[in-house]
């Protein structure tokens, strides 16, 4: 009989203790958006990892309260999902999660509310929902509350931070609309810094003018030297910009130089014409001005990164003719591959001795690549090819 009773208690004990707890619905990702839209709730999502012990300990220790299970189970459709398995990994990437624990909330709609973070206790936990939940926050999205012209420097802060990598124009917006409405008065702060550099792209941006009229405040917490920097990239950017022939996908060098220089000087500006011609022609197909911008730039090859130099030997040896370009390509995939053989470097340095009618050379290194690739289980049918045309 008293082992009869002790189960009793035991079993009453567990129902009681699940009817406490918040109850995570065991529904597929649009079911849970069509049970809130029609019961006209929030959804609230625990996005966890399973090694995650932050996870583990809120799951033991706040989900479990009686007044946080009565709460989120009267306000909320409470779902509970895996980042990295199954449905979890779409909304991962659909809501930008980044770290563990993330506390999710969305509309009907499966729109973003608001998106919290990492172990809290009771009171706080409880907080934060009713924070979410509060009148204002049942409105609408963050687009929806924004678009009506909301200026609540929090609600703001608040889409800066939410969105800044899973919408970064809306955020950037959003950072504009702050600093617009930040009177003169209001002090600046560390955190009003960091949203200011982070969002400002352009000297075209409106919060450039924030940017300059503000040094003053903003060189207490970023170094002098440091704000130069920051301005001059920007401008460089700008003059970048002017220096682009969209019609004729060319680079204006002179007027880039005319500019750039008076800025950062002329080793410095030769240095950022160089790059950004690499990358824009690159882009662009316009392998002959490449070509004749990647033998500038690396000229002293000596000085650069094996891997940037193993990049522009791919380029030549798949689209260059000129056999001098060719065997220049030569030398900087033979400094890659004396820093270190894999089967990507010993490829492009075999095709490059081909293309040079060094035939020898093209055999030996082509049969190292594969042998390279079928060790590291990767692909070899590219160096396979190439013997076939070799031989």
């Amino acid at each position: 009989m008293k082992k009869i009773i002790s189960g009793l208690f035991i079993f009453l004990s567990i129902v009681l203790f699940a009817q406490e707890a918040i109850h995570f619905q065991d529904l597929p990702f649009k079911d849970l958006i069509a049970k809130a839209k029609k019961e006209k709730k929030l959804i609230f999502i625990d996005a966890y990892a399973s090694w995650c012990g932050p996870c583990k300990m809120m799951e033991k220790n706040i989900f479990t309260k009686k007044s946080v299970g009565d709460y989120f189970n009267t306000n909320f459709v409470n779902a509970r999902f895996d980042m990295e398995k199954g449905e979890g990994r779409d909304i991962a990437a659909k809501y930008a999660v980044r770290s563990y624990p993330t506390y999710l909330f969305l509309n009907g709609n499966g729109e973003l509310i608001s998106q919290n973070y990492g172990y809290m206790e009771e009171s706080l936990f409880l907080s934060m929902a009713q924070d979410v939940n509060a009148p204002n926050n049942k409105k609408g999205s963050l687009k929806e509350r924004f678009a009506q012209g909301e200026k609540d420097p929090e609600f703001l802060i608040n889409v800066m931070k939410l969105t800044s990598t899973s919408d970064f124009e809306f955020a950037k917006k959003a950072s504009e609309r702050y600093f617009e409405n930040k009177k003169k008065t209001d002090e600046f702060t560390k955190d009003d810094v960091g949203y200011l550099l982070f969002f400002l792209k352009s000297v075209d941006d409106p919060n450039y003018k924030i940017f300059t009229s503000r040094k003053e405040e903003i060189i207490k917490y970023l170094p002098a030297d440091t704000y130069k920097q920051f301005d001059d990239q920007l401008m460089l950017s700008k003059i970048m910009e002017e220096s682009i022939d969209e019609k004729n996908k060319k680079i204006n060098d002179d007027y880039f130089l005319k500019k750039a220089v008076p800025l950062i000087g002329e080793y410095d500006a030769t240095i950022k014409l160089n790059q950004t011609k690499l990358n824009f022609y690159e882009q662009n197909a316009n392998f002959a001005e490449y070509e004749k911008a990647a033998l500038e730039y690396y000229k002293n090859s000596d000085s650069f990164d094996s891997n940037d130099l193993l990049k522009a030997a791919w380029v030549f040896s798949e689209h260059i003719k000129t056999p001098s370009s060719l065997k220049k390509a030569v030398e900087w995939a033979e400094k890659s591959v004396m820093r270190g053989e894999t089967s990507e470097n010993t490829y492009i340095l075999a095709r490059l001795y081909f293309l040079t009618g060094n035939k020898e050379m093209a055999i030996t290194y082509a049969e190292m690549s594969k042998k390279l690739a079928l060790q590291a289980n990767k692909d070899a049918s590219l160096s396979e090819k190439l013997l076939q045309q070799i031989q």
